[in-house]
């Protein structure tokens, strides 16, 4: 192969300029339509969420989609993140003095309270790039500090360098639960405690977990069609035979 030596190479695109301009944009849209509210079932942590006061509240899907957002799981407090959160808090020796990472953290309610419990360090999953604004927008809300991670973990083949995984609202779709849960066994498999919090999702694993707590949590009745989910946490152990349920046999 031939190489060209001396030469300055070609002007290309600042990446970090766009990739900053694309969080502020972000940013800017956490902000502007949400409200600042507290969970009901977590009061000490204050969230940017869509309130039936906020445009986000009633935005529909196809309105969404024309101004480039994915759907805005993170703007919401759902039942398994705020009992996971609730949890920590009133448990703090789960998480105090250890390295958490919360997986798929949306708005990052349970980050927040791994911090407020006493992590040493919290880092806060999210592939969508409007959660990772909003878990930067409430991380200084709160006056914590959480790493923010913007890659796909599952998809990663770096070692683990967490003491606790926590994982609020995972199991409610096939593809999710597919692609999130064989990577949490894993992890459980090398002596990480794995925490999650479910609110009765179809796709919750019935088998090798441990039950840790079950709340009763205030919901709205337009996200889940009630007022209050029974939601446990849940350890999630490594699977015994190798596999997931619903998975086939080798």
């Amino acid at each position: 192969m031939a190489v060209t030596r001396g030469l300055a190479p070609a002007p290309q695109p600042d990446a970090d300029a766009e990739a900053a301009s694309a969080a502020e944009r972000a940013a800017a849209f956490v902000a502007r339509e949400t409200a600042v509210a507290c969970p009901p079932f977590v009061p000490e942590v204050k969230l940017h969420l869509a309130t039936e006061v906020t445009p986000l509240w009633r935005a529909t899907e196809a309105a969404l989609t024309r101004a480039g957002v994915p759907p805005p799981y993170w703007a919401f407090a759902w039942a398994g993140g705020q009992a996971l959160a609730r949890y920590l808090l009133d448990h703090p020796a789960t998480v105090s003095g250890k390295r958490v990472l919360d997986l798929a953290s949306g708005g990052g309610v349970v980050a927040i309270a791994a911090v407020l419990a006493g992590a040493a360090r919290v880092s806060a999953a999210d592939i969508d790039p409007f959660a990772a604004a909003a878990l930067r927008l409430n991380a200084a809300l709160n006056g914590v500090t959480v790493d923010v991670i913007t890659e796909d973990l599952t998809a990663s083949a770096a070692a683990a360098a967490w003491d606790v995984i926590v994982a609020g609202d995972v199991c409610y779709e096939r593809a999710m639960v597919d692609r999130v849960l064989p990577w949490l066994r894993q992890e459980a498999a090398r002596a990480t405690a794995v925490i999650v919090g479910d609110p009765g999702r179809a796709y919750c694993p019935s088998e090798a977990v441990e039950e840790l707590a079950r709340y009763q949590v205030p919901t709205s009745l337009d996200l889940e069609g009630r007022e209050q989910r029974e939601t446990r946490v849940l350890r999630l152990l490594p699977h015994p035979s190798g596999r997931e349920e619903g998975q086939p046999g080798r």
